[in-house]
């Protein structure tokens, strides 16, 4: 499904695959020969989305793009099932598995590899190269790891990253009552969304008869 919002309309070229049950919403740009499949959802809410060439985004994936965050996919990228990136940077090459978090202002370096439900923390760095093992959490400017039972160790790094003045542009322990009415407003900016026509592969061949 492409769908207009806020003005914009996503960007396909002719080389690129979107899967009939993938959603492109918005200012949502594609590299050559990109593969969105069934169920991802690429979403440029004030923002924008962009992937280079040969990037596959794999089934029940999210890429959110925001203004002072677009969410930017380098060449030669695959973002896994059920993976979640939102308006940050994944460079060149690199490998971001099933389940994997990457939060606003992150940026995955080139060759980096992201392994199952592992998270790379808001504002964070992680090095060309470097590996996140599976469950793990990377936080910081260049980014630490930590393994899930080092919550003490990572807080200390964590909260200076300041992860709601970051994703919702409020102080720490604002009441979620506060959070959320913005969070609704700023959402709400779909209703006006207008779902379009997906002309540029209605010229696939028909499939053989049975």
């Amino acid at each position: 499904m492409l769908i207009e919002h806020r003005g914009r309309k996503p960007v396909v070229p002719e080389s690129a695959y979107v899967a009939p049950t993938a959603v492109l919403c918005g200012a949502v740009t594609l590299g050559e020969r990109a593969r969105v499949l069934h169920g991802a959802v690429l979403t440029a809410e004030d923002g924008e989305v962009t992937t280079g060439s040969d990037v596959v985004i794999m089934e029940n994936a999210l890429v959110r793009g925001r203004a002072r965050h677009p969410a930017v996919i380098g060449d030669a990228v695959l973002v896994g099932p059920h993976a979640h990136v939102n308006g940050a940077t994944v460079e060149n090459e690199a490998f971001v598995a099933t389940g994997v978090s990457v939060f606003p202002g992150a940026t995955a370096g080139t060759r980096s590899e992201l392994r199952v439900n592992s998270v790379l923390q808001v504002n964070s760095r992680l090095a060309a190269g470097a590996v996140v093992p599976i469950g793990w959490i990377a936080a910081g400017d260049p980014a630490r790891l930590f393994s899930p039972d080092q919550h003490e160790e990572l807080w200390q790094v964590q909260r200076e990253l300041d992860f709601p003045g970051t994703v919702y542009g409020l102080p720490r322990d604002i009441p979620m009552r506060t959070v959320m009415a913005g969070q609704s407003e700023y959402y709400g900016a779909h209703r006006d969304d207008r779902i379009l026509d997906r002309d540029w592969d209605r010229d696939a061949p028909e499939p053989p008869a049975a």
